[in-house]
């Protein structure tokens, strides 16, 4: 039993792989302690939010601990320790979409369209990695019906419904919020699907594919698009959250003078 634990908490110095899981889990436990301590910084509008930043990264820091020991005493893809993890934070982060422009008006059906979307984008995605045969054609199939859910969320953050609620908005902060989020579907997901083509059977992967990435190059690229988008994400929110806070309490702070 000693050995195993030691084998568990041995990094590699030659393995980027091990070595961001390790800072994964670290940079995401940091920024889920730094928005839920910001909570009591911004006005109470904006608490939910930073309090769904906290729970992002903070879901994906403990999933972070077990995929780490999890790679580093197996050197293998924690395909299930991933999905469970992107099947939690990643209807969180589309929900943030929903709570910067439900001032505007947006309904309760925008919040589910959001999620049945991720959801449905993450189930096809698990089902073409974890069950793979092996065969390009089983990749790609379901990896192109995953980018169906994907698109259709980029569409509403760029020019459907989050967007033109966002556009109707007097506050400059959250437009420009909401442009920025978009970017992060945008350029940041857009990682993930590298990530998924270097696994074998993969256009970028071995089994039929280019072969110019291997199956540990997926965990890599899943890595630094985690700590890009989550930590991203809740860095964009809490712009938005101090920004208009500032607004609301200048006012008041100028009347107290006075």
């Amino acid at each position: 039993m000693r050995s195993i634990l030691l084998d568990v908490m041995r990094i590699p110095v030659d393995d980027p792989v091990a070595f961001t899981f390790f800072t994964g889990y670290m940079a995401m436990m940091a920024a889920a302690v730094f928005f839920l301590f910001e909570r009591g910084t911004v006005a109470d509008k904006w608490k939910t939010s930073l309090l769904i930043s906290g729970l992002i990264t903070g879901i994906a820091s403990v999933h972070y601990y077990y995929m780490r020991d999890y790679y580093v005493s197996t050197h293998e893809t924690p395909v299930a320790l991933r999905y469970i993890d992107w099947t939690l934070t990643v209807p969180l982060m589309v929900i943030e979409f929903y709570l910067l422009v439900r001032a505007a008006g947006a309904k309760i059906a925008l919040l589910w369209k959001l999620i049945l979307a991720a959801v449905f984008m993450l189930v096809c995605g698990y089902i073409g990695e974890a069950f793979t045969d092996g065969s390009m054609s089983h990749s790609m199939i379901w990896g192109s019906l995953s980018t169906l859910g994907y698109l259709y969320i980029l569409y509403t953050a760029w020019l459907g419904e989050v967007a033109q609620l966002a556009a109707k908005t007097d506050s400059v902060a959250v437009q420009k919020g909401v442009r920025a989020l978009a970017w992060f579907i945008l350029v940041g997901w857009a990682i993930y699907p590298i990530g998924y083509m270097a696994m074998p059977g993969g256009l970028l992967g071995s089994n039929g594919g280019l072969g110019i990435l291997n199956a540990h190059s997926l965990d890599l690229i899943y890595n630094i698009g985690d700590a890009i988008n989550k930590i991203g994400f809740g860095l964009v929110v809490y712009g938005i959250a101090r920004s208009e806070s500032a607004v609301k309490v200048a006012p008041s702070s100028a009347a107290s003078v006075v």
